[in-house]
Formats: structure tokens, C-alpha cells, sequence
């Protein structure tokens, strides 16, 4: 069977302030940055592709795990014996689900059918390609 999971994308961490959180962790833990909206930053470690992102809209930590397809993906968690919270809904790079293994391991599924982020030289999100 092919791995349904790619990777871990990110591990989500609240703050209450995006750009507190962004100088906490960029100056104080040597992250770097590489994308923001108006709510999120995307932080890169100097190895992997996993990111830190930071958001200011939800308390909860979150891991989300990339995958080829969100729908698909759907159909495997509940066959397996997984259950849907929310979703599918659609995100700006593809769709997004929130589900739960049968131990209750709540975690964040999300495809980039829509493609990935397009920055400026600050890394503010100006689109996506």
C-alpha cells in the first residue's frame, strides 16, 4: 500500500500576536521567515520541510499532514475506522479536513491540488500559483 501521508507539513502554534510570535521564534530560535497572511506565518527550520506556523485564530497546537488528495485521503481514515470533525472545506493551496484516528488523535489533513504560496521579498502571500 502506498503511504497515505507525504509528510508532516506543519505543526500550527496560537499566538496571540503574529508579530510577537514572529520575533519570539524567528530572533529567539533562529526560524526563518517564509510566508504571512494577515493571521498565519509560515517558519522554516534549517533542515526538513516541516514548518512552524503560527496562527492567531485558533488556541489549540495542530499537526497537519500533507496528502495527494483530501477527498481520497477521507476515504481511507473512514474505512480504517477514523472519524471526519470537519471538513472537507477548501483552503487557498487545496482542501483541508480536521479527522480522528479510533484513539481520538484529533490532526489536520490538507492537499495542495491548488498549488503553493506566491511571495513578495518579505514574504507576505500575494497569491497562489
Amino acid at each position: 500500500m502506498k503511504p497515505l501521508f507525504r509528510n508532516i507539513d506543519c505543526i500550527e502554534l496560537y499566538v496571540s500576536n503574529l508579530d510577537d510570535g514572529m520575533r519570539y521564534y524567528c530572533e529567539s530560535m533562529g526560524l526563518k521567515r517564509l510566508w504571512k497572511t494577515e493571521t498565519m506565518a509560515g517558519l522554516g527550520m534549517e533542515e526538513g520541510v516541516t514548518e512552524v506556523v503560527l496562527q492567531t485564530e485558533r488556541k489549540e497546537m495542530s499537526v497537519d499532514f500533507l496528502v495527494n488528495s483530501v477527498p481520497e485521503a477521507i476515504e481511507n481514515i473512514l474505512n480504517a475506522g477514523g472519524i471526519v470533525i470537519h471538513g472537507p472545506f477548501e483552503i487557498p493551496i487545496g482542501k483541508c479536513a480536521v479527522v480522528k484516528d479510533r484513539w481520538k488523535n484529533e490532526y489536520v489533513i490538507l492537499d495542495m491540488t491548488k498549488g503553493k504560496y506566491v511571495t513578495d521579498g518579505y514574504g507576505n502571500v500575494t497569491g497562489v500559483n
